[in-house]
């Protein structure tokens, strides 16, 4: 039997299994089996067309078929298929430096860098590399926290630090540059504080703004390399295009609850980021940590690995993570390495390059087409907290659903909800009453949202989302109902 592995995103699909096996002979023929024995599943792999999406890589006992047959690639009976979905986390010029022109230490550096300096892969010469390169962080949150830190630990000399957000008490679960005491303040400040704090001898840039695609050659031409902290796809891309179009390394990671990716894009004629993932998935398919969580430790392990990506690509040491995908289950406690291939007709790193300047980001993950589409669909009836709760005091008959997650349920409810996940909501239609009034929330809103939709669609009437979910309603009915 072959063993196909479900990913972190797509289990809700699969009853929560993380392995389903198959009696397959074929790649083409597992994955049926998959789709349909879950169903759930098929619009996440497959496009309306029946081919594998381009979003969504898939490998063979950790060896990557894309350029092959898949639908008939062969399987042994011990056969693994690894499906590894993207989810929402080089050039000469980074080849070892002649130390020649490196600036020099000073007493106080040597001493503060003396346990570098004694490793004979570091040195003299490798701490003054170090002290002379200039390295950008885009982002400051979960990813962006060990990278400040350790970055400015470790004695890089120039930092350059992207960001617009403010510190959010949500963020202190993970995002260990900022603290308690800096809520409400930019992100950028706080992490700049920390790290300059760290290293006082550190050159700090601060850029606060969103990188779009207007400003990205200025901001990124001027450092040696870019380490990619982000969790947005528009950006994920937006930050490969220009570092492939500049000759710039990317030391890439991502995170999702119990699982990382980390790897090095575009380093000394490796694959870049479209060449694993040629397009992104439509917006709202992959859930964001918001939705999905994190475990706070999580972003701890590949920020680190990041970190120690950049150092090892500054003193020109070591083997980098350029052409192998390494993956981290925290549960399991594993590592994993794929390999990666450059793909000769990727339109940016390519043979033939098709993009050669900077696009709409935001246009070509599809955002803009979803906020068109949404805008262009009716309306679906809402109802505030307090409008609910008067319903509800008044003895009217309403029904409550609750579509967050069994998890999310246990850490806030609202009295009398009917739990019944947006996953499984299809498979659990018929234990609803198609006419009766049913009042749907989630935790802000946005699933409770395609679950009305998804329930008009079959022929319920009656069906109101709860405008703001349970946060709204912790804010205007129930302040003992904690916010998450």
């Amino acid at each position: 039997m072959a063993t196909i592995l479900i990913p972190t995103p797509l289990r809700q699909f699969a009853g929560g299994s993380d392995a389903v096996e198959v009696s397959a002979a074929t790649v083409g023929e597992a994955l049926e089996h998959l789709v349909s024995s879950h169903p759930q599943i098929k619009r996440n792999l497959f496009n309306d067309q029946g081919r594998l999406r381009s979003f969504v890589n898939v490998y063979v006992d950790d060896e990557d078929i894309r350029y092959l047959d898949r639908e008939n690639t062969a399987l042994e009976p011990t056969s693994t298929i690894s499906i590894v979905p993207s989810i929402a986390g080089g050039s000469a010029a980074a080849r070892l430096a002649p130390a020649v022109g490196l600036p020099e230490l000073s007493n106080q550096e040597i001493l503060r860098y003396s346990r570098h300096l004694i490793l004979p892969e570091v040195g003299l010469d490798g701490q003054r590399k170090l002290k002379g390169a200039k390295v950008l962080m885009v982002g400051t949150g979960g990813l962006g926290a060990p990278l400040g830190l350790y970055l400015a630990a470790a004695g890089i000399g120039r930092i350059g630090i992207v960001d617009f957000d403010v510190v959010d008490e949500t963020n202190l679960q993970r995002q260990v540059i900022h603290g308690t005491g800096d809520v409400g303040r930019p992100k950028i400040d706080s992490a700049a504080e920390t790290m300059q704090d760290i290293n006082p001898l550190l050159i700090i840039d601060k850029f606060e703004v969103a990188l779009t695609s207007s400003n990205a050659f200025e901001i990124i031409s001027g450092y040696d390399l870019v380490v990619d902290g982000t969790d947005n796809f528009p950006t994920r891309y937006l930050v490969n295009d220009a570092c492939v179009l500049l000759g710039k390394p990317n030391a890439y990671g991502s995170i999702f609850r119990f699982e990382g990716q980390a790897t090095v894009f575009h380093h000394l004629g490796g694959p870049c980021y479209r060449c694993l993932y040629p397009e992104p998935p439509p917006p709202g398919l992959v859930p964001s940590c918001a939705e999905g969580g994190v475990l706070g430790i999580l972003p701890a392990v590949i920020g680190s690995i990041q970190a120690t990506e950049t150092v090892k690509i500054v003193l020109g040491k070591g083997e980098s993570l350029s052409g192998r995908l390494l993956l981290y289950d925290a549960l399991g406690m594993r590592f994993r390495e794929l390999r990666l291939r450059r793909n000769p007709e990727c339109p940016v790193c390519g043979d033939n390059p098709t993009v050669r300047e900077l696009i709409d980001y935001q246009q070509f993950c599809g955002i803009p087409q979803q906020a068109a589409e949404e805008a262009a669909r009716e309306r679906l009836p809402e109802i505030a907290p307090t409008q609910l709760k008067s319903r509800i005091d008044a003895g009217d008959d309403v029904f409550v659903l609750d579509v967050r997650e069994p998890h999310e349920f246990e850490i806030a409810r609202i009295p009398g909800t009917t739990l019944i996940p947006l996953g499984t909501l299809p498979q659990h239609v018929h234990e609803l009453d198609a006419t009766a009034d049913i009042v749907i929330h989630c935790k802000s809103g946005a699933r409770s949202g395609k679950a009305q939709r998804l329930l008009k669609d079959m022929g319920f009437s009656r069906v109101t989302n709860l405008a703001g979910g349970i946060l709204r309603w912790s804010d205007e009915v129930d302040p003992a109902v904690p916010k998450y």
